[in-house]
């Protein structure tokens, strides 16, 4: 039987002959495979489901209440711009320090783990692991959205803001709740899949982390997608201040949300970036 040629795995094989020392160099700076990737990502996909109840509450407790900053940053920079065509160029830039703080501070988002954890289950796909899928998105959504209902709590404290900044703040919360089903749903796709592949590009992405985070949340926040959790903070604020009924948080933002931003990570990402190396998954395997 002919040995497997290992030279694919191996890209500076058939180039330039290399010692060690410039091997390691080249490996550096050299983009990782798509395969290398995946397991990365596979592999903090496994921890997270992996870990414990109360330590996946807490952090996603924290991150909920750190999404609130991209609704408050937003408001704050809008307020402190003229009325034109060109100001949501600008105020969209504030939109991106919640998933700042959340990204590269590791808590735990539902929005990145509709990737992360879901690759083990593609992998694997057996009961126990949708059965450990479906427990971790209940206790991050749970709790995500039980950290955006304090965050939007604290924002009604009375006198907090300028009159400015707090009209920007009911303006941004009630367009966040009042648009139909159809386009909040499309829009939540687009969310999702933004924010998924912001996960599967950040192992490659080395030192310009920062600028992979800004640059696919500044997206989503220049076309106002939605997103289940940076806009539940919105929606909670509307919901305190009587600019919109519970009704109108659950059946006109919730609900098509937490279906496009779902379908946006798991369908059209995952499975998409998954499905190319299926086959030498499951070679390596065998």
């Amino acid at each position: 039987m002919t040995p497997k040629d290992d030279s694919s795995r191996d890209p500076f094989a058939k180039g330039a002959k290399l010692d060690e020392a410039e091997k390691s160099q080249a490996e550096r700076h050299a983009t990782p495979p798509a395969l290398v990737i995946h397991e990365i990502i596979r592999d903090e996909g496994e921890a997270a489901l992996a870990r414990g109840a109360a330590a996946t509450g807490w952090s996603g407790l924290a991150a909920g209440l750190s999404m609130g900053f991209s609704f408050l940053g937003l408001a704050l920079i809008q307020s402190a711009l003229p009325e034109a065509p060109w100001r949501p160029l600008v105020d969209s830039l504030g939109y991106c320090i919640g998933f700042v703080i959340v990204v590269l501070g590791r808590q735990q988002l539902f929005t990145e783990s509709t990737l992360s954890a879901v690759l083990p289950l593609l992998v694997r796909r057996d009961p126990a692991t949708l059965l450990a899928l479906l427990r971790f998105w209940a206790v991050v959504l749970t709790t995500n959205v039980l950290g955006t209902v304090a965050f939007a709590a604290l924002l009604t404290f009375p006198e907090l803001f300028s009159s400015a900044q707090t009209q920007a703040l009911g303006e941004i919360a009630a367009a966040s709740v009042h648009e139909p089903f159809g386009p909040t749903l499309i829009k939540a796709i687009l969310a999702g899949w933004l924010i998924a592949l912001m996960v599967w590009l950040l192992p490659g992405a080395k030192s310009a982390r920062l600028f992979v985070i800004v640059l696919l949340t500044y997206v989503v926040a220049l076309g106002r997608f939605s997103h289940i959790i940076a806009g539940s903070v919105e929606g909670f604020y509307a919901v305190f201040t009587g600019r919109a009924s519970l009704g109108d948080y659950a059946f006109g933002f919730f609900v098509p949300t937490i279906l496009g931003n779902t379908l946006g990570g798991v369908a059209l990402v995952a499975m998409l970036n998954h499905a190319p190396l299926a086959p030498q998954l499951r070679e390596d395997a065998d």
